[in-house]
């Protein structure tokens, strides 16, 4: 397709690059005017990030703007800096990207340069703001007052104005030829997308100024992007966005919304200014029943705290509590009305009850769900967060021994190559890394499991799932202060997850010695049907002289796990322990009264 050569006559390259692109002075310009606007509220660093980014593309050496530079130049790592482990350049760059794009929402929307960094790199872009067309047609175009036709700047101004009619001409011309091609293609493209499952999805709406106030305009947009920065990483939830808010009616209600994009949850708020205060109340709304199945309210002081650290801190704690496993939205069930089709309500119920399994740890639940995710991860290979859960279901065949199938490969294996194809389809999915850290822990490669759990908590912070398998990960490893402190703080974070990891606390209060605490940890943690359960709670009982509740469990452990104690020393050495924590196991096992082999009994004296 070409262009009549006509259009534009006698307009030399050169001039068309100047043309489209701001001079230094202009990109410069408008540097100043963000670091002075008050909506550009970040930290130092990342103000330094788009003050070097900047200066190193003007002075010609962007090819130069790397991650490692970045991390080294401006965040003052060490020449050993490791980007794969330390995603700091990557996440200060979306903070960053964020405050641009709030600026120029807000303060900046009428500056004539912008500048912008494109996802995928760090090199800034810089380019004039596209002026409307609107009652344009008929206007001639004049100089600025005071300057004449031969100035410097009344020059770029000719640039400028002759590049919009040249480019309005071409669009025009471009838009012609373009509605006579064939559409044929659109479906092809479409198609060449690895389908997705459907699963629990959030329709995000704008929150509300309640106080009429114009200034916390500003601060409800930013607060709306960071709350849909923080969704973003619960990767199991599907979130929709600012693009589809726009399109809903003010007044449209929950059920509305649902019938619509069939998205069965709806999060909206407001926020309100009151003497010098702030106060942001949210709740989560069920489009099929229009009932209130969440809401919280979050009050914090402009005056003494930075307004992004502010919204950073209000859009965590309600991402927290709507999408994180075991919150809000994962812990209401499925309907069969909710989802359009009984291939998308398979597929939800599975993600449901993988979560609903990890509560529980039993047989019977296990086997539900290693089937259901086998016929997920069929039907969607390419589905990351389904090849995660099921990598959890074949490590536990190995770990706690529940429905273990024979022969090769091994349920380690199985589990690592379930893990590893999660990580290769989405590096950044949490939940993915998750299940490689507790497959690589389980495979004598502690340290490499930590290092990978480390990257996953700060790619999300907030997902409490993460935080609390990492502490137990910790703590296992010999850091039990440490580990037990992770695992109290998602605890407190939700409590909708609390047996498992409650009895990991209770085993550490007893490797620390502090056995009163230990016995009603693991009295709280009621896992009746989880074999390891019953092992600890016969350790902490027997340590305190309680010999019915001892047998009780000892009894239980033993009809579960018969051959447990064959290779006691085996199971412990799958486990990391120590040598310290090894020792305080056997000598707990044999007062318990578990049939230890004599060997070890010895070693133990």
């Amino acid at each position: 397709m070409e262009l009549p050569p006509s259009i534009c006559p006698d307009i030399d390259g050169s001039r068309v690059q100047n043309a489209l692109e701001p001079s230094e002075i202009d990109v410069r310009a408008e540097l100043e005017r963000i670091l002075a606007s008050a909506q550009f509220s970040v930290p130092e660093r990342v103000r330094q990030f788009l003050i070097y980014v900047t200066n190193e593309t003007l002075q010609g050496r962007g090819d130069r703007i790397k991650a490692y530079s970045i991390a080294v130049e401006v965040f003052g790592r060490s020449e050993n800096f490791d980007i794969r482990n330390d995603p700091v350049v990557r996440i200060e760059a979306g903070r960053l990207r964020r405050a641009l794009e709030r600026h120029y929402l807000l303060s900046g929307s009428a500056d004539p340069v912008v500048i912008e960094i494109p996802k995928g790199g760090y090199v800034p872009h810089f380019h004039w703001r596209p002026k409307p067309l609107e009652n344009q047609e008929h206007e001639p175009q004049r100089p600025p007052p005071g300057q004449s036709e031969s100035s410097p700047s009344m020059v770029a101004w000719l640039n400028r104005s002759w590049l919009a009619g040249c480019v309005a001409a071409m669009a025009a011309i471009v838009a012609v030829l373009l509605i006579r091609m064939p559409t044929s293609s659109t479906p092809e493209l479409s198609g060449t997308r690895a389908a997705q499952p459907e699963g629990p999805s959030l329709v995000v709406r704008p929150f509300a100024n309640l106080s009429r106030n114009p200034e916390l305009d500003f601060y409800v947009a930013g607060l709306g992007e960071e709350l849909l920065s923080q969704l973003a990483r619960f990767k199991e939830l599907t979130v929709f966005g600012r693009e589809t808010a726009d399109t809903i009616s003010p007044t449209a209600s929950a059920a509305e919304i649902w019938q619509r994009f069939g998205s069965r949850f709806v999060l909206e708020g407001g926020v309100r200014l009151f003497e010098g205060k702030l106060r942001v109340t949210s709740r989560v709304l069920d489009g099929e029943t229009s009932a209130i199945v969440w809401s919280g309210s979050y009050d914090a002081d402009p005056q003494a705290n930075n307004l992004v650290d502010i919204e950073a801190m209000i859009a965590s704690k309600v991402a927290t509590a709507v999408a994180q496993p075991y919150g809000i939205i994962f812990s209401t069930p499925p309907r069969p009305t909710q989802l359009r089709g009984v291939q998308s309500l398979e597929t939800y119920q599975c993600l449901y009850r993988f979560y609903l399994y990890r509560t529980v740890l039993d047989p019977s639940a296990h086997a539900q769900t290693r089937d259901c995710l086998e016929q997920i991860t069929a039907r969607y290979p390419e589905h990351a967060t389904s090849w995660a859960m099921l990598s959890y279901i074949y490590l536990d065949e190995d770990r706690f021994q529940l429905n273990r199938r024979p022969g090769p490969p091994s349920p380690t294996e199985r589990a690592r190559e379930a893990a590893e194809r999660a990580v290769r389809i989405d590096p950044e999915n949490v939940r993915a890394l998750q299940a490689l850290m507790a497959v690589l822990y389980f495979s004598k490669q502690p340290a490499e499991a930590l290092r990978i759990g480390t990257r996953a908590l700060q790619l999300n912070p907030n997902d409490t799932e993460l935080l609390a398998e990492f502490g137990s990960r910790v703590a296992q490893a010999g850091d039990w202060p440490r580990g037990a402190a992770l695992i109290e703080e998602a605890l407190s974070k939700n409590p909708g997850h609390s047996g498992y990891y409650t009895g990991l606390l209770a085993l550490a209060a007893y490797m620390e010695g502090d056995d009163i605490r230990a016995a009603d940890l693991i009295r709280r943690a009621n896992l009746r049907q989880f074999s390891i359960y019953h092992f600890v709670a016969a350790l902490i009982f027997s340590r305190l002289g309680l010999q019915a509740e001892t047998g009780q469990y000892r009894a239980e452990f033993l009809k579960q796990r018969p051959d447990f104690f064959k290779d006691f020393d085996a199971e412990l050495d799958a486990r990391n322990f120590n040598a310290r924590d090894r020792a305080i196991l056997r000598r707990g096992a044999i007062q318990a009264g578990f049939p230890v082999r004599s060997s070890l009994v010895a070693e133990t004296k």
